[in-house]
């Protein structure tokens, strides 16, 4: 069946559909026939359409928030219509999702709610317990998941249609803009013992002394918010002190940029003399630039799924059985990772995951291994994926310092493709579905 007679279909189904509810109406009392017509449908979207309670009640949140924020609107018409638009939109794309399989399970939804919640100040308890109380709580569980769904049918479907060559790497990095997009980000603490014209050189003298004691403080207990809560308790001196946030070098007075680029994170330096006093820096963190010497860790494994022959009881027993089989009778562990693992990224190399940077595995599997000797296979342990033994087979720091740059361009560049190459999808997607408006 061609595209035409897709349409055609569609279009005849969302009529009979309609001839359908009329005839209902018709047939229904007076009173209800008042709460029928408390919905209808607004627009046929391919097989599915959008009803006047859903546009309602994107509108009703619109104009809430335009209420909240001190924001104007467009004309009740316009917009009407742009936000009708944005449902005929999200409902094709759920369409899609469906047909790719694209599903988000409960403990995911939850995950986010609970991430909401920490945003918001509360536990993850109580945020629910707020959305019930608002009446949302099933509103707000749907919307996320289908902000979700969108969101990775739209990574899947549009990141296939971006290249990014290496002759695009080569000259954003060549570029000014992507020399500074690169440099290394810094987050600095600072106190500052100010210092007047006032002061006599004693005082000065002083001063300087006591911003020397606040740097042995601080290399004792390395926490400058504590040295500092405890210094304005003292009150032996004024203090004063600007929280940068995250600076790059040159965003930094040049008094604390030369200090700050050989520091690593953690180390204090100071006391530094200014015009205006005697101050203490501490590098807290430290994020980008082109220096990226990564711990790595080659690393083995065999995991276990539970599955529709095998509980997790069985799981659990057939992974130690394997551990077992290695550790006191000697057994490969490559042959019975081919034999047993449900990895199939790993299976045909007998488990085998290569160099594994620090941070590139599951958190439940680099708490394990992190703790392994090299040589030494690991107790089971539970992931999202399944049941696990690991070997750690060697360590070894590695300068990826180039490939580190490039993939940081690499990505800049296919974020900045992302939003057009988007664009160009929905407006193709929009155009090949059918879409009828119903008065």
């Amino acid at each position: 069946m061609n595209n035409i007679d897709l349409k055609e279909t569609a279009q005849r189904a969302g009529l009979l559909l309609i001839g359908a509810l009329i005839c209902l109406f018709l047939t229904l009392p007076a009173a209800a026939q008042q709460r029928v017509l408390l919905d209808k449908i607004v627009a046929i979207v391919d097989r599915d359409v959008v009803l006047q309670s859903e546009l309602n009640n994107r509108l009703e949140d619109i104009r809430r928030a335009a209420e909240r924020d001190n924001r104007e609107l467009p004309p009740p018409n316009q917009l009407r219509d742009e936000v009708l638009e944005t449902l005929i939109m999200e409902n094709i794309q759920m369409q899609f999702a469906e047909r790719a399989s694209i599903r988000y399970d409960d403990d995911t939804i939850n995950r986010v709610l609970g991430n909401m919640a920490q945003e918001s100040g509360l536990s993850f308890e109580a945020y629910i317990q707020a959305l019930e109380a608002q009446g949302v709580y099933l509103q707000t569980r749907e919307q996320v998941r289908q902000q979700l769904t969108m969101q990775e049918l739209q990574r899947g479907y549009v990141n296939q249609r971006i290249t990014v060559t290496d002759q695009e790497i080569d000259n954003f990095l060549n570029s000014e803009m992507g020399q500074e997009v690169i440099s290394a980000d810094y987050l600095i603490d600072h106190i500052l013992i100010p210092v007047t014209s006032a002061d006599s050189p004693q005082i000065r003298s002083d001063k300087l002394r006591y911003a020397a004691e606040l740097v042995a403080q601080l290399e004792e207990d390395g926490s400058i918010t504590e040295t500092r809560a405890r210094a304005l308790t003292e009150r032996r001196f004024a203090l004063d002190g600007t929280n940068f946030g995250w600076r790059k070098l040159d965003q930094l007075p040049s008094l604390f940029a030369n200090a700050v680029e050989p520091m690593s994170v953690g180390q204090i330096e100071g006391p530094i003399e200014a015009g205006n006093g005697f101050h203490i820096i501490q590098l807290r963190d430290k994020r980008g630039g082109t220096e990226q010497i990564v711990k790595q860790t080659h690393i083995r494994h065999i995991m276990l799924a539970p599955n529709e022959i095998r509980d997790e009881q069985q799981t659990i027993a057939l992974i130690n059985e394997l551990r077992r089989r290695i550790v006191d009778d000697g057994e490969e562990f490559t042959s019975l990772a081919r034999q047993n693992s449900d990895d199939a990224t790993s299976v045909v190399a007998g488990g085998d995951l290569d160099w594994v940077s620090e941070g590139g595995m599951p958190i439940e599997m680099e708490s394990v291994v992190d703790t392994l000797k090299v040589g030494e296979i690991s107790e089971p342990f539970r992931s999202q994926m399944g049941w696990h033994i690991a070997e750690a087979l060697g360590r070894r720091e590695s300068d990826l310092s180039s490939e580190y740059t490039r993939s940081q361009a690499a990505n800049m560049l296919r974020n900045r493709k992302f939003e057009l190459e988007l664009q160009n999808w929905l407006i193709e997607i929009r155009e090949e579905a059918f879409v009828e408006l119903v008065d």
